[in-house]
């Protein structure tokens, strides 16, 4: 079933807190007939906003096709936690490459983070930005281990990442359950719908063309690259591909090394009087479980606690009960408040958890597979993957080093084989081995 529809209505945001806090924008019309630009971009997200953006800024022509809405994909229905670096630790980043192309993923994540916070700051004050990610471990072993490459980062990438024991993690993150923990002050968290509304209107105010309710069918490279929709196609010399775990299999070589999975946010009603009962301070936070809990407030002071990952097709009948019983668990504190709004949402994995942009052929860029790690990082693949069309080969040099395996099997086995190596990493975190 087509990834685009099979858990959503046609031109729908998912019916999450983020788009019941916005006011609805009106629909951009839908591409009909044929036309020409310099680039076309497939999805509207923050990889293909970005990339947008950054193209229409220096001249180029740009048309952007979304199947259904600016920020309907995994962009406009995520946590909201803008990490710092990847989903790897730079020590074993520096194993398996080398310290140099180590060093320049991290200055490429770092920049991420600052055009982010930057963007946030001129153009999406609506987006709420707010400083500060912890992370929550759960075993003295992953405590030891986040202390040495705190250790690692201050000493080799002048960065300071905080390492908390019980008590002090504790007082700042009031679940019973974590060990210890790190905060890093230089991440940080946003609403990140409004985030996407606010590229699109800045892409769009530079030049670029979006077109929603426009899903691409078919990429053709011959006798032109060519990108088809059910009421048009558009002819240029390059394409960005941005579909990430929505994407249609139009391009096999990406999804054989990309594969979807699906997870979930419930927001409580508002409850101003007791955050401080959960948080002592306005941060994000993850935790050590391979099936990752992650949580924050909302401005309006809402829980967003999101988890439960589903490496099945279709979502659950029932999101809430489980999820919701994960975010007790952790937050004994937090029985019996009320639940306003439960989604879910696909997002991009890879084998490795690290981000798969390459060029796919001559004059096709894809950039996909963020895994998690995606706020920051994908809008950097964007800009990264604009500046290549440009010419500018050095940041996409340094994302297509990131060793991104094929699925065994490729695409016909990845979603079975995966589902049973998730479905042992789930037991071995309720069994906490």
């Amino acid at each position: 079933m087509n990834p685009l529809y099979r858990n959503d209505r046609r031109g729908e945001h998912a019916p999450s807190w983020y788009a019941a806090s916005l006011p609805p924008e009106p629909h951009r019309p839908a591409l009909t007939g044929a036309v020409s630009a310099d680039v076309v971009i497939l999805g509207a997200g923050f990889t293909g906003l970005w990339a947008a953006l950054t193209l229409a800024r220096a001249g180029r022509r740009v048309i952007v096709l979304e199947a259904h809405r600016v920020g309907f994909g995994a962009s406009g229905r995520n946590g909201g936690q803008v990490q710092s670096g990847f989903n790897k630790s730079q020590r074993w980043l520096e194993g398996q490459l080398g310290m140099g192309p180590a060093r320049a993923l991290w200055d490429l994540s770092e920049t991420g983070k600052h055009q982010l916070r930057q963007f946030c700051d001129s153009h999406a004050p609506d987006a709420a930005y707010r400083p500060g990610v912890a992370h929550g471990e759960y075993s003295p072993l992953d405590l030891a281990e986040a202390r040495l490459e705190a250790d690692h980062m201050a000493r080799h990438y002048d960065t300071t990442i905080e390492v908390m024991g019980r008590d002090a993690f504790a007082a700042l993150v009031k679940s019973p359950l974590y060990v210890g923990g790190t905060l890093d002050r230089s991440a940080g968290h946003l609403q990140p719908l409004a985030y996407a509304r606010a590229l699109a209107r800045a892409a769009e105010a530079a030049g670029a063309v979006i077109h929603e309710l426009s899903e691409v069918t078919a990429v053709t490279t011959r006798p032109r690259l060519t990108l088809t929709t059910p009421r048009g196609q558009v002819t240029a010399g390059h394409a960005i591909i941005a579909g990430n775990g929505y994407l249609p299999n139009i391009l096999p070589q990406v999804n054989a090394r990309v594969m979807p999975i699906n997870s979930f946010i419930a927001a409580t009603d508002p409850i101003p009087d007791r955050w401080h009962d959960v948080l002592a301070e306005d941060i994000a936070v993850s935790d050590a479980r391979f099936v990752v809990n992650y949580y924050r407030f909302s401005a309006d002071r809402r829980f967003l606690f999101g988890g439960r990952e589903s490496y099945s097709i279709g979502f659950p009948r029932d999101i809430s009960t489980a999820l919701v019983a994960r975010m007790q668990r952790l937050f004994p504190q937090l029985a019996g408040v009320g639940i306003s709004h439960v989604w879910g949402g696909s997002l991009g994995i890879t084998m490795t958890r690290l981000p798969h942009v390459v060029r796919v052929a001559p004059n096709i860029l894809s950039g996909a597979g963020f895994s998690g790690h995606g706020v920051a990082l994908s809008g950097m693949a964007g800009r990264v993957m604009a500046e290549a069309v440009m010419g500018q080969e050095t940041g996409l040099t340094t994302l297509a080093a990131l060793p991104v395996p094929r699925f065994p099997g490729g695409t016909a086995l990845r979603a079975p084989l995966l589902t049973l190596a998730m479905t042992w990493y789930a037991l071995r975190d309720r069994l906490g081995v």
